[in-house]
């Protein structure tokens, strides 16, 4: 677990590099939503040695603490990013790949018994919905408020209610 939430540091870290901040290992480490995603990580750690009671303990922890609901069962792969974990809301279902950014605000729902699964590198801009079976493939953005209700593949950045592609290319 502490290998695994060490990769998100690091990346949270490379990501505001990215963005012109010059931050340390430590500063990202002490900066907005580290904490969330720390509880996330032992909540999952909990869930996978079956201490199912202790990880509702987490789980209300960070619900309290950082005001984010992250599913007991959601799997991410390392890399994750909560940049503001205010609102956030994500179902027990849910699967995502390494390199995954949540801004604020952003729910990732199931609907009728089905999840997303969201590929590696996307970014969920602040507000975003992400709602049923649907798969969002690898290095996407989706725009703060979009509504995706229907799969989006790779290289694409995607707006609007609902969500639909606005740009395509490798460079997204």
């Amino acid at each position: 677990m502490i290998k695994i939430f060490w990769q998100d540091i690091k990346q949270k870290q490379q990501f505001m590099l990215e963005q012109g901040y010059q931050v340390s290992t430590l500063r990202a480490l002490l900066s907005d939503g580290s904490s969330a995603n720390f509880l996330y990580r032992l909540t999952s750690s909990l869930v996978r040695y079956r201490l199912s009671p202790l990880a509702f303990i987490t789980l209300w922890l960070n619900k309290v603490l950082n005001g984010c609901v992250l599913g007991a069962g959601c799997q991410f792969g390392p890399g994750l990013i909560l940049m503001h974990p205010n609102g956030v809301v994500i179902n027990s279902k849910v699967r995502g790949g390494m390199n995954v950014v949540i801004e604020s605000g952003v729910v990732i729902g199931d609907e009728k018994g089905k999840a997303p699964v969201l590929g590696h590198g996307v970014f969920i801009g602040a507000g975003a919905k992400i709602i049923g079976g649907v798969s969002v493939g690898d290095h996407v953005k989706i725009g703060a408020n979009a509504v995706v209700v229907k799969d989006l593949p790779d290289h694409v950045t995607a707006v609007g209610i609902p969500a639909k592609i606005i740009k395509t290319g490798v460079d997204v």
